[in-house]
């Protein structure tokens, strides 16, 4: 049987190029698409009956799709693959992780596999690649995080906007005129990944509402780089930055009229900045709460390293576990609509098992968020 690959070979143009043709998602040309149509009229290539002939036989297994570097390791992520796998023992499947970084080909692979009935993914972009691969192939999946297009596929997910809306009206409603979000990196805000644009937009929402100065800064995960960082920012003359601090420039210069110009509050959403937070910011040569508040988000519940602070807890067990029922319960939608409907079924996916979007929690630690007294 031919496969899309076989189709992008003969036509000279990359899968994607094909699926595109197929799902109408992006503007081909018409030379490109009549290459493709020629390739798939050769090869006799039809994606429906390729869908259908892999959802015709079930093997009780759910892949996690978590795209990772070799070396780098988050915490986060372990905590998800655990409470997946644990959801889906309890629904009656096992667990297949595969971790490639080319997130749309790692899927392709796996859906044409067969080794799995449907898929949970993670590391969400907001137009995320894997999204048309699951069209092209209507092969069930769910998401860990809400793409910009929240009708394309099941997601479950924290509401990263309000809850940095929140962190920054609750730091403001105690005092702090002038405030440092650090972000997650910057790889990950140009890689558009859904989490850190939102939680970004939330800060400067949170901002726009309070009239507070919010300077919005890209984290690193190396501590002493964070502390170094943090020392420029907090040290003697914030009022100025270059760039070198990792600062945002198009939300890092202080509106009129707002703040003192020195911060007295540090809203970290960055994961890999959690467990090492506060040591950077003693290493900085700064003391929580004497000379500043901080809030977390995202961190996980009962973690030791951020349990001292104010926080707002990343549900992971109610998302690991949210998750899995709807890619399970894709699966037995689309199984059910196999022998009736002849529609690509991709609305379906979303259409008959819904989202889920957890509202943020400010859970109080054992320092307050006061301003420091100056």
């Amino acid at each position: 049987m031919a496969t899309i690959r076989d189709v992008a070979q003969r036509a000279g143009v990359a899968p994607s190029t094909v699926s595109y043709v197929f799902n109408g998602s992006r503007s081909i040309s018409e030379e490109t698409r009549r290459r493709v149509q020629e390739a798939v009229d050769a090869l006799g290539y039809h994606p429906r009956a390729s869908a259908r002939t892999l959802r015709s036989s079930r093997t009780h297994v759910i892949a996690l799709a978590l795209p990772r570097a070799a070396g780098l390791q988050h915490t986060v992520d372990g905590r998800f693959a655990i409470d997946v796998s644990d959801a889906a023992n309890g629904l009656g499947y096992d667990l297949l992780l595969t971790t490639s970084q080319d997130k749309a080909e790692g899927l392709r692979r796996v859906a044409l596999s067969g080794l799995a009935d449907a898929a949970v993914l993670m590391a969400v972009d907001m137009e995320d690649a894997r999204i048309d691969v699951v069209r092209e192939l209507v092969f069930p999946a769910a998401l860990i995080g809400r793409p910009a297009d929240e009708d394309a596929l099941p997601w479950t997910d924290l509401d990263w906007e309000e809850a940095a809306a929140l962190a920054v009206s609750e730091l403001a409603a105690a005092g702090h005129r002038d405030m440092v979000y650090l972000a997650p990196g910057e790889a990950e805000v140009r890689g558009r990944r859904s989490y850190a644009l939102r939680g970004i937009e939330g800060a400067r929402r949170g901002a726009r509402t309070t009239g507070a100065a919010v300077k919005v800064v890209h984290s690193v995960s190396d501590p002493a780089q964070l502390a170094h960082r943090l020392r420029a920012l907090f040290g003697e003359g914030t009022d100025r930055s270059d760039g070198t601090d990792g600062t945002d420039s198009a939300v890092g210069t202080r509106p009129p009229g707002r703040g003192s110009g020195k911060p007295t509050a540090l809203v970290v959403q960055h994961p890999s900045a959690h467990h090492h937070i506060l040591a950077s910011v003693t290493a900085a040569g700064l003391r929580v709460p004497e000379d500043l508040a901080v809030v977390v988000i995202g961190s996980l519940p009962g973690d030791p390293s951020s349990r001292r602070l104010p926080r707002i807890e990343l549900p992971v067990e109610t998302l690991a576990l949210e998750v899995t029922r709807l890619a399970v319960a894709a699966a037995t939608a689309l199984r059910e609509d196999v022998p009736r409907s002849t529609e690509p079924g991709a609305r379906l996916l979303a259409d008959s098992v819904g989202h889920l979007l957890i509202p943020p929690v400010l859970l109080p630690g054992a320092v307050p968020l006061d301003p420091p007294r100056r």
